[in-house]
């Protein structure tokens, strides 16, 4: 899978730890900064991991600041993207089978490598279920609310 991932500084140590396993995993990753652990504001990085996810050039995306607040506040000001705080394994897959996440959302202050590991692994398994018409209907009405504002 290509995932774009991205980080303020509060997140720059747990994306590296979190692009090495995915490597591992044999994803392909885009990594769209930040580079180094001097401040950055984290609307920046969330514009660019949004556009490689709205452009199709990543399937997912992957945003990593202090709580992982920030980072889902300013995804979802972009046209097309939903993205959720999960910081627990089963919000990690379930917001992507239910809600059709294409952005989650981590806080370095709030997990550990290990935990995040769990988070991407079961982000990155999990796929939308189009077989339910409930799930369906209400990504769909998402979709509207965002067009109607």
């Amino acid at each position: 899978m290509k995932i774009v991932v991205g980080s303020d500084h509060a997140g720059f140590p747990l994306k590296a730890d979190i692009i090495a396993f995915l490597k591992e995993s044999g994803h392909d990753i885009y990594d769209v900064g930040s580079f180094d652990p001097n401040p950055v504001d984290f609307p920046d990085i969330a514009q660019l991991v949004c556009a490689k996810v709205r452009n199709a050039d990543a399937e997912r995306g992957l945003l990593v600041c202090g709580t992982g607040v920030g980072a889902a506040i300013a995804a979802n000001k972009v046209r097309g993207i939903r993205a959720a705080v999960c910081h627990d394994v089963h919000s990690a897959h379930q917001s992507v089978e239910h809600d059709d996440v294409n952005v989650m959302c981590i806080g370095a202050q709030i997990v550990g490598p290990w935990l995040a590991r769990d988070l991407v692994a079961s982000y990155v398994a999990a796929s939308f279920d189009r077989g339910d018409a409930d799930f369906v209907r209400r990504v769909e009405k998402l979709a509207e609310m965002e067009n109607d504002a």
